[in-house]
């Protein structure tokens, strides 16, 4: 496979890259604005962002961040380049030779895994180096059989060097060799007042009863483990006989001393690494587990504590090659970390955690170079988010939540360890518990065999069937095959790189939002130790940081406000349209909760001379994603499709405020028809979506690309207030949710304006 980690010039010949002649406009009387389907779409992707890595498998090669449904852009795909239904054409196995479809925010590599899936040659680029090489990975063919040899040795090698540090002993059997699954930890500080050491706890359940027999709580007093059936009536510790409570001493910042009452601030404003105390352990027992009920619990015993400090002895004897002393930089993310006293990325790990961490990176670093030894570095990589003292334990799920279940470095005052090797169930051999070595290669090899065999998941008379795809695959070579397409892979920031005129038959792309996730600065995590591992081999990997100026997000630290992501987006779209053929498709997906973060996209479009022919809905995010669950953030996209050239329908250009709503409505309904249950935000997002599409209409005429970007962004600012903006919108819109409530209004009216859509008029641009 063909990768470049720096921008450079393709050679224009017609013959590279297959396909028209160079300068060939796409002709067609059907493309994804007329062959999108909403509801069946929305349906697909639903279904797929409760439990992606059952659909799309191959995401499990390394962790991303917001990717939006592999259904969605096989979908888009399809709708511009298939036949016939979208709903028939999409199960169908498909081969698109012969064209080449570009992303230039690959980021998790979505569209382009897609498009190389459905046979097409495809040109991705990233700024960050993770995302480059997290996508190489999951596109990289390797030996599985090789893969799975080696992973099992490297198990082998961790359990003969650190797994004694993850026994435990039986409190139900007695066995002194049950294996620990979570060692749970609370933040220690020495008070102000008295000088003594306290627990800073938040609260004192440990588990709830939806996945054991009953609930567990922690005592207080004396710190033994009490099982009770009820939370609200909860008793008295066995051991001690004192009142269990479930509210802790500490919160909003502030923790009384259990033995002064003097109220200390959280963090301590000395500073310094926090430090943790163990109160608690789930582990699993393969010698009593077969008559026993429910998990298994227990306060940590002397011996639970000598192998800490064991773990401690053998650390600190240990050179400290792999394990990043880097200093954590200021940014908007990672001040949280630097407020809370940890300065070098090592200080997020514990003693076993670094100890078991360099073993694993040395053995890996050893290892002859190549692919299979760069499939490994990325499962330590993965590995990582696991394997910190950032990640929490979920009291109803009963598993660790690793450090990315929300999208920042989130600092909690109750810490979960898990076991750094995995625990394999002793008759099943299936994995028990999460955040070990064996969970993640469990998960790259389900990724990779997808790769060679991908499938897609139809719900028929109410239940999921496999379908398979024979003849596609995912790689640069089909598996057993000497069939090759062509994978371009490019470390760089797409608005410096240069493509051939008319060389791209489409783009589909999912772009930064602005001001959202600070990917670079969470990166930044996996790369200091993968850097290290892969030794300035790659020289993408030279740099200390993955962030880069380029960076197409808002940043508070990096004072980067709406000016600059309108440059930087105006700059790759413009690259990219020059690099499209006449009349080919830009088609992007994007939502947020605020209108003026759509501006500079529409800056964007227009800068890049193109026009937006559609502006349709998908569901994008899970609405019960940690960061979205509870909160008025849509989970729906807009997916904006652009064009040089090409045909619009005259019943979507409308002005009015009750005309839009009348848009949003049947878009509302169509989603409602595929299963979504659409909020308020949904609707706020969806109208937004139209609100920019009609401003990139009206301003297209009259557009100066050389004008200010004050200038710009503040004519868009005001076409998008067309029709009275969404005030004026929503004052058309039912006042309640979800949208099956609507359906007497909303249904009536969007049947009406499909009837309106097919027998209209359309023009030409």
């Amino acid at each position: 496979m063909t990768t470049r980690r720096s921008p450079g010039h393709v050679p224009a010949t017609p013959d590279l890259f297959g396909g028209p002649p160079l300068g060939v406009p796409v002709s067609r009387t059907s493309g994804i604005e007329t062959r999108f389907d909403v509801a069946f779409v929305a349906d697909l992707a639903l279904r797929e962002k409760q439990v992606q890595q059952n659909y799309r498998p191959v995401i499990a090669v390394h962790k991303w961040f917001a990717r939006r449904p592999g259904t969605l852009f096989r979908a888009l795909i399809l709708s511009e380049f298939g036949e016939g239904r979208l709903a028939e054409d999409y199960f169908r196995s498909h081969s698109l030779a012969g064209l080449r479809i570009a992303d230039p925010f690959m980021g998790g590599g979505t569209p382009l895994i897609e498009a190389n899936r459905l046979g097409c040659d495809v040109t991705g680029c990233d700024i960050n180096p993770m995302a480059w090489w997290i996508v190489r990975q999951e596109i990289e063919s390797i030996d599985l059989h090789a893969y799975a040899e080696e992973a099992t040795r490297i198990h082998a090698f961790l359990e003969s060097a650190v797994g004694d540090l993850y026994r435990t002993r039986c409190v139900v059997c007695g066995h002194p060799e049950a294996r620990a699954k979570y060692f749970l930890w609370v933040k220690v500080q020495t008070c102000t007042h008295c000088g003594r050491d306290f627990d800073a706890f938040p609260g004192f359940l440990i588990a709830e009863d939806s996945r054991h027999t009953a609930n567990v709580v922690l005592c207080r007093n004396c710190g033994a483990l009490a099982e009770v059936r009820s939370l609200k009536a909860l008793g008295n510790c066995p051991d001690c006989g004192s009142p269990l409570t479930l509210e802790g001493p500490a919160g909003r910042g502030r923790c009384a001393c259990p033995h002064c009452g003097t109220v200390n601030p959280i963090p301590s404003a000395t500073g310094g690494v926090p430090r943790h105390r163990m109160f608690a352990i789930e582990y699993h027992c393969d010698h009593c587990r077969a008559t026993h009920r429910g998990r298994f619990f227990k306060r940590p015993d002397p011996d639970d504590l000598a192998r800490c400090s064991e773990a401690e002895e053998r650390a600190n004897r240990v050179a400290s090659v792999f394990a990043p002393d880097d200093p954590i930089p200021p940014g908007d993310e990672t001040n949280r970390l630097l407020r809370w006293g940890y300065r070098e990325w090592r200080d997020l790990f514990n003693a076993r955690q670094r100890l078991g961490l360099e073993l694993l990176c040395r053995e890996v670093a050893a290892m002859p170079h190549g692919r299979l030894r760069d499939a490994l570095a990325t499962n330590v990589s993965d590995l990582l988010r696991y394997q910190n003292m950032l990640c929490r334990y979920d009291t109803w799920a009963l598993k660790s939540l690793d450090i990315f279940s929300v999208h920042g470095f989130p600092v909690g005052l109750v810490q979960c360890e898990s076991n750094l090797l995995g625990i394999r169930h002793s008759t099943t051999g299936a994995n028990v518990g999460s955040g070990g070595w064996s969970n993640i290669v469990e998960k790259f090899l389900r990724g990779k065999e997808y790769c060679e065999r991908p499938f897609e998941v139809k719900v028929e008379r109410g239940r999921k069937v496999i379908r398979p795809t024979p003849g596609e695959w995912i790689g640069e070579s089909a598996p057993g095959s000497s069939r090759r397409r062509r994978v371009d892979l490019l470390c760089a920031n797409s608005a410096e790189i240069e493509l051939p005129p008319a060389c791209l038959d489409a783009v589909f792309t999912d772009p930064p939002y602005f001001a959202n996730v600070q990917y670079a600065e969470l990166m930044d995590f996996c790369y200091a130790w993968l850097r290290r591992i892969l030794n300035g081999r790659e020289p993408a990997f030279r740099a200390s940081s993955t962030r880069n100026g380029g960076e197409l997000t808002g940043n508070a630290t990096l004072s980067r406000g709406l000016d600059d992501f309108a440059a930087g987006l105006s700059g790759v779209f413009s690259r990219m349209a020059r690099a499209l053929k006449p009349g080919a498709p830009l088609a992007f997906t994007y939502h947020h909760n605020d209108l003026d973060s759509y501006v500079p996209i529409a800056v964007a479009v227009l800068d890049a001379g193109l026009t937006c022919t559609a502006s349709l809905p998908a569901p994008g995010e899970m609405g019960g994603s940690i960061h979205i669950h509870g909160t008025e953030s849509s989970v729906i996209d807009t997916v904006f499709v652009c064009r040089t050239t090409g045909r619009i329908s005259c019943s979507l250009l409308v002005e009015t405020g009750s005309e839009i709503a009348s848009l949003v409505l049947s878009d509302l309904s169509r989603l409602a028809d595929g299963g979504v249950r659409v909020t308020r935000g949904d609707a706020r997002c969806v109208a937004y979506g139209h609100l920019i599409r009609l401003a990139i209409w009206r301003l297209r005429p009259s557009w100066d690309a050389k004008a200010s970007w004050r200038q710009k962004l503040d004519r868009v600012r005001q076409a998008a207030s067309i029709g009275g903006g969404w005030s004026e919108i929503e004052r058309h819109l039912p006042a309640d949710a979800p949208i099956r409530r609507w359906e007497g209004r909303g249904v009536r009216e969007g049947e009406a304006l499909e009837k309106k859509l097919e027998d209209a008029d359309v023009v030409a641009f």
